[in-house]
């Protein structure tokens, strides 16, 4: 069975800094596409970045391009998304996605 299990998420000031986590267990993690979401209150969930099974290619949302990084360590079944530059508007909840899987979520809140 997969678990997915978020983790970093918490409150920063706009131009902060955050990095999320997520561990996955009982998959092989090494061969799958991993996947960060977020949703708003009030707005529907939106696909952040995403990372090959290698981690040699991402992809980024327009929104947070040159701001996010998504990395991922399949040593350690890890996949990570450092958060720099925030802003208000990146305040949701963070999803982490991967084999038919999302974990439980982690709140963001970027406020002064």
């Amino acid at each position: 069975q997969v678990q997915l299990v978020e983790s970093g998420g918490g409150l920063v000031q706009p131009g902060g800094s955050l990095r999320l986590s997520c561990a996955a267990s009982g998959v092989t993690f090494s061969r799958y596409i991993m996947y960060w979401y977020r949703q708003a209150l009030g707005k529907e969930r939106e696909l952040v970045a995403t990372i090959s099974s290698t981690g040699g290619s991402t992809n980024y949302a327009d929104s947070v391009k040159g701001r996010f990084t998504i990395s991922r360590d399949n040593a350690k079944n890890l996949v990570y998304l450092q958060m720099n530059s925030l802003k208000p508007e990146d305040t949701a909840v963070y999803y982490c996605y991967g084999v038919a899987a999302w974990g439980q979520g982690t709140q963001v809140t970027v406020s002064s």
